[in-house]
């Protein structure tokens, strides 16, 4: 016998999955503000069984980011609902853009430019923004891309982007492949991650240091972002990956 919910089941079984998620560990690049991670061996076969511990930021490798990261009196990762985390994916590529300027942020034009190619962008989806730098995964220096005079360089959303996409589309998550939602130089610029700040304010997440968004379509895939239920956290390492249509 069969249901309607077990038919759905085998159709996306049948579809291309892809891991949006690096594979992370003790020397993956992470934020210059935080410890690397710590992997100890607790027991060993020799003792009966194999055990670890893990010591890490909640902020550390391919990870989701709750409101209450940035937001005071917002929501833990603990309270996200679960339909929350399974949403359409749209893919706006500023990869070639990124390349030839590492402070690059995406601009409402860009966002217009796109939807005159591939389709107004439906309320309700998450849009990840590919820029190609999971490519530069796993080094720290390349992620962090120092000038001479030691600032970082890397790609982000402007704040007139996000503004657009959250008032005018009515999106409902973001994720991207650098440490931040800010470009670099708009974080030198502005002192603050303000564009982090306006994301998680709208009571909503964001994924970071996402990967492969290469192999996934403009528009048409969904992304499921499966992340512990640690209680109270700020954030969490996340396994984020993609059904294409």
């Amino acid at each position: 016998m069969s249901n309607e919910l077990l038919q759905a089941l085998k159709l996306i079984k049948q579809k291309e999955w892809i891991d949006l998620t690096h594979t992370f560990g003790p020397d993956s690049p992470h934020f210059a503000a935080f410890a690397a991670a710590e992997f100890k061996t607790l027991f060993t076969h020799d003792d009966g069984f194999f055990a670890q511990s893990f010591t890490f930021p909640g902020q550390y490798g391919t990870h989701l980011d709750a409101p209450i990261h940035f937001v005071r009196e917002a929501r833990y990762l603990d309270e996200l609902g679960l339909k929350e985390l399974v949403l359409p994916l749209v893919v706006i590529d500023k990869s070639k853009e990124a390349a030839a300027d590492a402070d690059y942020s995406l601009s409402v034009a860009d966002i217009e430019a796109f939807e005159a190619e591939h389709g107004e962008i439906e309320a309700g989806s998450f849009v990840a923004l590919r820029t190609d730098w999971s490519k530069r995964w796993p080094s720290q220096e390349r992620f962090e891309n120092k000038d001479s005079d030691g600032n970082n360089h890397a790609p982000g959303w402007s704040m007139e982007a996000l503004e657009f996409l959250f008032r005018q589309r009515g999106v409902k998550a973001i994720g991207h492949e650098t440490f931040d939602t800010d470009s670099a130089a708009d974080y030198t610029k502005n002192g603050a991650l303000l564009a982090e700040y306006y994301v998680l304010e709208r009571d909503t997440y964001q994924v970071e240091l996402l990967k492969n968004l290469d192999l996934v379509p403009a528009k048409g895939a969904v992304i499921f972002n499966i992340v512990p239920k640690a209680e109270r956290a700020s954030g969490f390492p996340v396994r984020s990956f993609a059904i294409l249509p």
